[in-house]
């Protein structure tokens, strides 16, 4: 399978490499050319345990490639995933769609034949429909199948998620489509690491959901971590009593200063917004977004306490 990727950011250099591991030729594209030219050197722009080797690798076999041309790769591509930025916008928090509609306006310049353009970016539900539109808009002749793939990659951990993942979510509205993402991902045992096909506004719903859920798990533990405080009681022993119950796991039941990193404050903010564009507030993933809040502000105050109190002293006794 012949595939391109739009982005070398996080998602698109681990979903790239990890594609071309699963013995697809794939290009690489981002218009950052110092990228292109360090990854060409055999340089890593970003940390990911094993990512360098699989890269080293799978150049070596002629699997992988860097380029900043966008035209050749996507005209004689089977699959054009986008993998580009996805910030919140500052002035509503809603997700910032402009480097996606960007990337999907010179995709359809470039195809050729049938061609399955996927959105690997988080991006909210009817982002898809959207791209048909802008794709039709810029080139008319394209015949192409708009498919919503959305990532779960944990940082430090994304090459295990994207080899063994606990599902792949792919949702279209082309059965077109359905062979040729099952043929991207036929390298998966489908027992042991599913892939789900789905509607496009589902696929694109479930990322959000599947975030939403995870950063209210961190909220959630880090109130009762408050509790525990206040009444004497080890929050780690009542993590582990809570998550050794199989409906509920241990993971992401860690007590912290909040849940931060470049997916879940987004991710919950953008959810929230287009949950109260459609009429349909979601109070609990509301909440969520104030707790951590909080939570971070709290956290603040307990480290600049002791500088401040260590302050005092320090006057009181050269007063003295």
């Amino acid at each position: 399978m012949r595939i391109a990727i739009i982005g070398t950011g996080y998602v698109g250099l681990v979903s790239g490499v990890c594609l071309s591991d699963f013995g697809h030729d794939v290009v690489c594209i981002d218009k950052a050319a110092e990228k292109i030219a360090q990854l060409n050197r055999g340089e890593v722009p970003i940390f990911e345990p094993g990512l360098d080797d699989l890269i080293h690798k799978n150049v070596a076999a002629g699997r992988l490639r860097f380029t900043t041309d966008i035209a050749e790769p996507v005209a004689n591509a089977d699959v054009v995933f986008l993998a580009v930025g996805t910030p919140s916008r500052k002035s509503d928090g809603h997700a910032d769609l402009t480097y996606v509609f960007a990337a999907a306006r010179e995709v359809a310049a470039a195809v050729r034949g049938f061609t399955v353009i996927v959105t690997k970016s988080t991006v909210p539900v009817g982002t898809g429909d959207q791209l048909e539109r802008i794709i039709r808009e810029a080139n008319p002749d394209a015949d192409v199948a708009v498919v919503s793939n959305p990532e779960f990659l944990r940082e430090g951990a994304a090459i295990d998620d994207f080899m063994a993942p606990d599902r792949v979510v792919v949702g279209m509205n082309d059965d077109r489509a359905r062979s040729i993402m099952a043929e991207v991902y036929g390298a998966l045992d489908p027992v042991r690491h599913p892939v789900l096909f789905t509607s496009r506004r589902t696929a694109e719903l479930t990322k959000y959901a599947a975030n939403a859920f995870l950063a209210l798990k961190l909220a959630y533990i880090n109130e009762i971590a408050d509790l525990c405080e206040q009444v004497g009681a080890n929050v780690q022993d009542v993590s582990r009593g809570m998550g050794l119950d199989s409906r509920i796991g241990l993971k992401f039941l860690n007590a912290g200063p909040g849940y931060g990193g470049s997916c879940f404050p987004k991710d919950t903010l953008a959810l929230v917004k287009t949950a109260q564009d459609h009429n349909s507030p979601i109070r609990l993933i509301e909440t969520i977004v104030g707790i951590n809040e909080t939570r971070k502000r709290a956290m603040a105050r307990k480290v600049e306490r002791p500088s401040v109190a260590n302050c005092a002293a320090r006057r009181s006794a050269s007063s003295a």
